[in-house]
């Protein structure tokens, strides 16, 4: 044994001293003083020898052989060569260097001179310098390509040079030049890998680099930097997780699917492998949870493989702590939701047992300034519920407190989110702890985001377990500082959907509750100012008829309709246009249909009292508006049981009587038209037999005919209509006084500005001629009718031919009373007319009517 240690002892170059490396030493001799050369040329030409001699010894060459020239003659020359002025001539030291690494027998022998080297290439002289001496980027990377092949050959070697290698790094991975960062962040991963037992006393100094790298334009470098980042702190110092969290976290929302992957994996890792996780676990978690909703399912599926590994894992590590929940395994609920797999035991007790620590940065970022940030943060809320399930309890006021500030928010997916969460809640929690809250929260200031939780609660509360609560919230929201709160449409969109879901869930349950949910729901339809909300109560109206077990809406109302106007009129003497009841008995007489015709005396008494012309006047012209309406359709509505005429003449006399009267203003003249607009619709609705409207016209002619000279023209032209309805039906029983009077309204008539009107009051004064009969009758009025005549052959010649059309027909009619005195004036007159044409038509149409005397 004493030989070879002699041997060592003399020197490893004479150690290793054989044929083949004296060869090449030999070799090497003659090429190496010509990169001593003044000129670039010559230091370039015997760089490219050196090249050329190397790569013709080929990998064949022995290693050991090749160990001693390398390191006594190349080494420091090539060394000194990286500082030459030439570029090219750098550039070819790299590479001799390189390959000079790879072929020797003992490459980290290399280290002590390499590194000190590369630091004074890409470093400088100060550990933090940006301007790195090498100005070349393409040999800056190159150069760290070199140390990354150190750090790889060396291996455990580096612990003695760690400072050198990461003053490099710290500079290089900030190099402006891309593919530099990249490689600085692989060779930042393989040295931590290397030197593990060492490592940590200078991981903390990357990872400032590294943070800013995380942030760079190209996507590429922020994997390198995210991975370096994860094995940087996995071989180095754990405290630094929380410099880089706040990093990891903005990645999530990088626009690049590779970038957010590699946070997942990175994440995870962690989680698995770091050797203090448990500290970590609660910044750690949400972290991996966040990747449960990212758009890519490739991600979606490796958060959910890596946390199952982690949940798992930590099951194993405290099994004894788990020991009795994993030999009596509860059941997933009875009502899990639908669509999710129920996580496994670690899973869920890593959250329950992290959820106090979660929250409250999960409460603030849900109502952080950055759109990205509240989606994300709202997406995690619902992943973190599912797995604490029960456990939700104990959080609940912080999460409910959450969700009603966050289901406020203007961004859909937040508020989507937010309601996922309040149904895990209804699954989760027991209805007597979370209504509490809510209904304590609604009492206090109802607005649309606590309507949103609530409806969300119910909808995902099993159906037993609410069932006993249906009552209290059915009679919560049919509250008047609840349902009447605002009408504003998104909080009644809301109101409206906890009626949806609690008819949806409880189903029969709810039909002791009808008539607060049928209050509600009309309270929706009265305020809404969007037909599809108003559509959409008709609709859940429909829904609750069928869960009461009645044959539809109609049913429905007739089961509640006595209750329910019964609330809704008690305060009618305070009405005005803006009270809430009165829309709400609006929409209670149009949706009610025939049920209408059941509840008069609730009905009748109300209009009564409400149309009196002391009352509102907007609240006015609104009921009558309504009445219009079902009057249009007496038959189906307040006459459906054919009991109206018992009412007949309140509506009459006490109603539309006392809104014809005169007023001066716009608004008074308004009702009057809505008025005789009720008038038209009850007169021409087919109800009233001839005697009511015989009736009605003696109690409202006089009215009528006042209403000839309003400014309206739509009052006008209902009048005449409405006068012809009353003359048809009054045969010969009018008092003649009273009847000689319409005429000369209805002629003044023909002199309006409205083409209909004239036309309207021409028809009208047909039916008049009509109801003169016999003898007595026309010797009576002789004398009007002869001025009647007169007047009608001015109209003859009017304008608009389909006047003279209409009048030609009144003559027509008239002249069978008087047909010479008829004849006589259209003689006399029809020199006078532009065109005797209708004069012409009438005198042939008294040619052929027999004379009668």
């Amino acid at each position: 044994m004493a030989a070879p240690a002699l041997a060592e002892a003399a020197g490893p170059a004479e150690a290793a001293e054989s044929a083949e490396a004296a060869e090449l030493s030999r070799a090497l001799s003659r090429l190496l003083p010509g990169l001593e050369a003044d000129s670039k040329p010559g230091r370039r030409r015997a760089l490219e020898a050196l090249r050329r001699a190397l790569e013709e010894a080929g990998p064949a060459a022995d290693p050991a052989a090749f160990q001693g020239p390398w390191a006594r003659l190349l080494l420091p020359r090539l060394l000194r060569c990286l500082a030459d002025p030439a570029e090219g001539c750098r550039a070819l030291a790299a590479h001799l260097l390189d390959l000079g690494l790879r072929r020797a027998a003992r490459p980290r022998d290399a280290l002590p001179r390499l590194l000190p080297a590369l630091a004074a290439r890409l470093a400088g002289p100060e550990p933090a310098c940006r301007l790195q001496p090498e100005a070349c980027e393409e040999l800056r990377l190159a150069l760290v390509q070199l140390l990354g092949l150190a750090v790889g050959l060396g291996g455990s070697a580096l612990a003695p040079h760690l400072d050198d290698a990461v003053r490099v790094l710290r500079c290089t991975l900030l190099d402006p030049f891309a593919a530099v960062r990249r490689e600085s962040c692989q060779c930042a991963a393989a040295l931590a890998r290397a030197t593990p037992d060492h490592f940590h006393m200078q991981s903390e100094s990357l990872i400032g680099p590294l943070m800013q790298t995380i942030s760079h334009q190209h996507w590429k470098v922020r994997v390198a930097a995210i991975e370096a980042t994860g094995t940087v702190i996995q071989f180095g110092n754990g405290k630094s997780v929380d410099d880089v969290l706040s990093h990891f976290a903005q990645r999530l929302f990088d626009d690049v699917p590779q970038v957010r992957q590699a946070v997942t994996s990175m994440v995870g890792g962690w989680l698995l492998e770091l050797r203090d996780r448990y500290s970590f676990f609660h910044k750690l978690i949400p972290l991996l949870l966040s990747s449960f909703e990212d758009e890519m399912p490739s991600i979606r599926e490796l958060a959910t493989s890596l946390w199952e590994k982690v949940g798992l894992q930590w099951q194993q590590e405290n099994e004894d702590d788990l020991k009795d929940k994993l030999d009596f395994a509860s059941p997933p609920p009875a009502h899990y939701p639908l669509h999710e797999s129920r996580p496994v035991l670690g899973c869920r007790e890593l959250v329950s047992r992290n959820l106090s620590k979660v929250l409250p940065a999960l409460c603030r970022d849900i109502s952080d300034w950055v759109v990205a940030t509240r989606v994300k943060t709202a997406q995690l809320l619902p992943v973190l519920l599912l797995h604490a399930e029960d456990h939700i309890t104990q959080h609940l006021e912080v999460v409910l407190r959450t969700l009603l500030q966050a289901c406020a928010d203007e961004e859909v997916a937040v508020v989507s989110s937010c309601m996922r969460s309040a149904e895990l809640i209804g699954t989760f929690v027991s209805p007597e702890v979370f209504l509490r809250f809510i209904l304590a929260t609604l009492k206090k200031s109802p607005s649309p985001s606590s309507l949103l939780v609530l409806a969300s609660t119910i909808q995902g509360c099993p159906r037993e377990a609410l069932q006993p609560h249906v009552k209290v919230i059915a009679t919560e929201l049919a509250q008047p500082r609840v349902c009447q709160a605002s009408d504003n449409d998104l909080y009644l969109e809301r109101l409206l959907l906890c009626v949806q879901a609690l008819v949806s869930v409880c189903l029969e349950d709810c039909g002791g509750c009808g008539l607060q949910l049928l209050e509600v729901l009309v309270t929706v339809m009265a305020a809404s100012g969007a037909t599809g909300l108003s559509d959409k109560a008709r609709e859940a109206v429909a829904a609750l008829a069928a869960v009461e077990n009645v044959s539809g809406s109609q049913d429905l109302y007739r089961k509640h309709m006595g209750p329910l106007l019964e609330r809704l009129t008690t305060s009618h003497g305070d009405w005005t246009v803006h009270s809430p009841e009165l829309a709400q008995f609006s929409v209670v007489i149009s949706q009610s249909g025939p049920v209408l015709g059941e509840s008069l005396q609730h009905v009748v008494p109300t209009l009564r009292a409400c149309l009196q012309p002391a009352r509102d006047p907007q609240m006015r012209l609104t009921l009558f508006s309504v009445l219009s309406k079902v009057l249009l359709q007496a038959k189906d509505t307040v006459d459906s049981q054919g009991q109206f005429h018992s009412y007949l003449e309140t509506v009459t006399k006490d109603i539309l009587v006392p809104n014809l009267q005169w007023h001066a203003g716009r608004t008074a003249a308004a009702i009057r038209t809505a008025t005789v607009s009720c008038l038209w619709a009850l007169t021409s609705s087919e109800v009233l037999s001839a005697k009511q409207i015989r009736d009605v016209q003696e109690t409202l002619m006089p009215h009528i005919l006042t209403t000839l000279e309003e400014d309206s023209q739509m009052t006008r032209l209902i009048s005449c209509r409405i006068i012809n309805i009353f003359l048809k039906t009054s045969d010969d029983v009018l008092d003649p006084d009273k009847f000689i009077k319409i005429y000369p309204e209805l002629l003044k008539r023909l002199d309006d500005v409205s083409n209909d009107v004239r036309i309207a009051a021409a028809s009208a004064l047909i039916t008049w001629l009509k109801c003169i009969k016999g003898a007595d009758g026309k010797s009576y009025y002789q004398s009007s009718i002869q001025y009647l005549y007169k007047e009608l052959l001015v109209y003859l010649d009017d304008p608009e031919s389909a006047v003279q059309d209409a009048v030609l027909e009144v003559l027509k009619e008239g002249s069978a009373l008087f047909p010479d005195v008829l004849v006589r004036e259209t003689e006399a007159v029809l020199h006078k007319h532009r065109s005797a044409t209708y004069c012409e038509q009438l005198l042939q149409h008294l040619q052929a009517v027999p004379a009668t005397h």
